[in-house]
């Protein structure tokens, strides 16, 4: 068959052409969305203890970060310290450094008590609060899924003001709590009512099994608002040597994060990553310096970059 004598075959030889000139430009947008896939940083302020807070925002761009995200007493206490400086000047700090305030860590409220605080939230554009969940603890099977179901509704009244703030809940799965197993956190995923009803996931609290967390993050799906790059190591509960404490970081435990960034990465998460662990006691740095607590955080960003 002559090509250049048959229009048929002129025209499939030329849109042959053109479709493998347009893949070639233009490659599959699941394949260019999944090789440009990065994590989207969040600094929690009680890595830094009790430290002023325009200490920790002017440090937040340096950890590869845009956006911080508050702690109260007794873990930080620089929620608090907005109140005694004031909401403008805390805008002006945040303008200042060019950080956004992208959450607010709200347990001593409890999922019950952050109307007011969602409405603070979103006076600054923050669309993310992190509490834990309310119920019967250490439930399984058919009485678990209930526990859930019953928390769901008592929490709706609290998420139309969700809704209205444009703030996500985000429950995290706590130890003993009612979220805390990874059915607890497939049954909330499965009977939220809104999407502003999320999940804080903290593989600390999970079984320290990186084939079944990666599976966890595949099962939530986009029901996960906040993702903490937190391992277990030797436990945040007992003081313990400097070094040991630092193994709830990632790159620093035996916990391998490779399959979990997998995971995210299949899924395109788009919410929060926080590195993080809990110091001995409660509201001291993780580090004394201040330089130093942001260098510790930038050891385990690279860390997980470098997985991906």
């Amino acid at each position: 068959m002559n090509i250049q004598n048959d229009p048929l075959s002129r025209r499939a030889f030329c849109g042959a052409m053109t479709a493998s000139l347009a893949t070639a430009l233009f490659p599959d947008s699941s394949w260019a969305a999944a090789n440009n896939f990065k994590l989207k940083y969040l600094v929690g302020s009680c890595m830094y203890g009790y430290k002023p807070l325009a200490e920790i925002i002017a440090e937040v761009p340096k950890t590869g970060s845009n956006a911080i995200d508050l702690w109260p007493m007794v873990h930080g206490n620089q929620r608090e310290q907005v109140d005694e400086i004031g909401v403008e000047k805390t805008r002006e700090l945040l303008k200042q450094h060019n950080v956004q305030l992208g959450c607010i860590t709200q347990y001593k409220l409890g999922p019950f008590g952050l109307q007011d605080e969602m409405r603070f939230a979103n006076s600054f554009g923050c669309q993310t609060m992190v509490t834990g969940g309310k119920g019967p603890r250490g439930l399984t099977g058919s009485d678990l899924k209930k526990a859930v179901t019953t928390f769901i509704e008592e929490l709706k009244p609290h998420l139309e003001v969700a809704e209205e703030t444009g703030v996500t809940i985000a429950i995290e799965n706590h130890g003993n709590n009612l979220i805390e197993s990874p059915d607890s956190l497939k049954w909330l995923a499965e009977l939220r009512p809104s999407k502003n009803l999320g999940i804080a996931l903290a593989p600390y609290h999970l079984p320290q099994d990186p084939e079944l967390l990666a599976q966890l993050i595949r099962d939530l799906d986009d029901s996960i608002s906040v993702f903490y790059a937190w391992q277990h190591g030797m436990g945040c509960m007992t003081k313990l040597p400097k070094e040991q404490e630092l193994l709830q970081l990632p790159g620093r435990g035996s916990l391998d994060f490779a399959p979990l960034l997998a995971a995210l990465k299949a899924i395109q998460y788009s919410g929060w990553t926080e590195i993080f662990m809990h110091p001995v006691p409660r509201g001291v740095p993780i580090l004394e310096e201040t330089s130093a607590v942001t260098a510790e955080i930038n050891r385990s960003r690279e860390y997980l970059n470098k997985l991906l």
